[in-house]
């Protein structure tokens, strides 16, 4: 252990001796220094020495640093600060490292000053996270930065960088302190606080701006992968902990909805990256949720760079997560699968039905009718097949394409979400009527 005056701790771990000690020198003049061969003896020490931050080797055996960050986790429930040092090149193993709570990256080998400066950044965002920042840009229940903090260092950065700037919007998080009580919902927002600390670097921009409601600006970066991943994963452990937290028969379809948007391509300043990014969350709200989308200013807007070979023209154009039940879409998307089926029921024989379903009842007001029919739709979704096609219309209808589905066909899965409603209890009150007839080319 280092003989200096910084009380700071860092654990090295690498299996390469010469590594260790190379590293070791280049932080022992900083830092207090420890250190560990394997990714196990790692986990040992770090309950023992509580370190402030762990610079790792990515590759070992027995253990990768991948698997030992997991390990972490998974044991002490809150964010622990790891930089990865990595010979690999490959966009693939940041992203994974990203997802898994990875604070920064260096490329091997590296020089003394570089290693330096980028622990000293690490250490100066951890103090600020911390409490060491002014009380003032702090928002006081998670920790993050509070609005107006966050909109300053976005507009710091967002001038003469770029990245990608996220909306992150919690759904249906409402229904937690409706149900269970502000202390339990307060307990949600503060494990999320954690999971997105965890899996953003120490140069990007997280904060609290609402509620239910925070942003982050990844610097650097333009792949839509590290968006749809990190999507997934926010939805995945929510979920999980919502679930250890308020008991396994919680049925609360909580989750996260990201809108995200390109700087400088869509804008370089807080307030242009904002709305465009919350025109994009619109657009997830609307398709279902739980989800990711991008801000596309164009229907022709061009993608970043071209894909080469079919394997790339897949990857492109496939949809990113096949969820069980209807393909539930926006209003435009659904558009554009009528109009197509239109053209396609003009040269084959196939039985596709047009299905208007409407809520009502007697008495309620719109926004009580339309909050049902956005749970109609979840209910509908579950009761119908991949193949079939849905969107919201209005406060009170919702619109269905039914394919390959005979007079008689068509009603049976009606008749399986008229049983279910009739079944779930947020739907006592309200009734729905359906008209359906086949899509026939004018």
């Amino acid at each position: 252990m280092g003989d200096n005056t910084n009380n700071k701790k860092i654990l090295v771990v690498d299996d390469d001796d010469l590594v260790r000690m190379i590293t070791v020198r280049m932080l022992k003049p900083s830092y207090n220094v420890i250190t560990a061969s394997s990714g196990q003896e790692a986990i040992e020490l770090y309950e023992k020495e509580r370190p402030d931050l762990i610079l790792s080797d990515l590759m070992m055996p027995k253990m990768s640093g991948f698997e030992m960050m997991e390990k972490l986790r998974e044991t002490y429930n809150f964010v622990i600060p790891v930089m990865f040092m990595t010979a690999y090149s490959s966009d693939d193993t940041e992203t994974k490292g990203l997802e898994v709570g990875a604070v920064d990256y260096i490329r091997k080998p590296f020089k003394a000053e570089v290693l330096l400066h980028r622990i000293n950044n690490i250490i100066n965002n951890l103090d600020r996270i911390s409490g060491l920042q002014k009380q003032t840009e702090i928002e006081p229940m998670t920790g993050l930065l509070n609005k107006m903090a966050t909109a300053r260092d976005v507009n710091t950065v967002a001038a003469k960088g770029r990245g990608i700037f996220m909306m992150i919007d919690l759904d249906s998080f409402k229904l937690v302190n409706d149900l269970y009580g502000h202390e339990k919902g307060d307990r949600v927002l503060i494990y999320f606080a954690e999971l997105l600390r965890s899996i953003m670097r120490s140069s990007d921009i997280v904060g609290r701006v609402g509620g239910d409601e925070f942003v982050a600006f990844c610097q650097n970066v333009r792949d839509e992968r590290m968006v749809a991943e990190r999507t997934q994963f926010m939805n995945r452990k929510l979920l999980d902990y919502t679930k250890e937290l308020l008991g396994e028969d919680m049925n609360i379809p909580i989750g996260v909805s990201v809108g995200a948007t390109i700087c400088p391509d869509e804008g370089t300043d807080y307030e242009t990256l904002y709305k465009k990014a919350d025109q994009a969350l619109y657009t997830v709200k609307q398709a279902g949720k739980h989800n990711y989308a991008f801000y596309m200013h164009s229907e022709d807007k061009k993608p970043e760079k071209s894909a080469e070979g079919m394997e790339e023209l897949h990857m492109l154009l496939r949809e990113r997560e096949i969820k069980r039940g209807a393909y539930v879409l926006g209003m435009d998307q659904f558009k554009l699968i009528y109009r197509f089926m239109m053209r396609f029921q003009k040269n084959y024989a196939w039985d596709v039905h047009f299905v208007v379903f409407s809520i009502e009842a007697e008495g309620a007001d719109e926004s009580k009718i339309s909050n049902v029919t956005d749970h109609f739709m979840e209910v509908a979704a579950s009761c119908l097949r991949g193949s079939d096609v849905m969107t919201r219309f209005g406060a009170a209808n919702v619109l269905a394409i039914f394919l390959k589905t005979t007079e008689t066909d068509c009603e049976v899965p009606i008749e399986r979400i008229k049983e279910k409603w009739d079944q779930d209890p947020e739907a006592e009150g309200f009734a729905f009527k359906w008209d359906k007839e086949f899509m026939i080319q004018d």
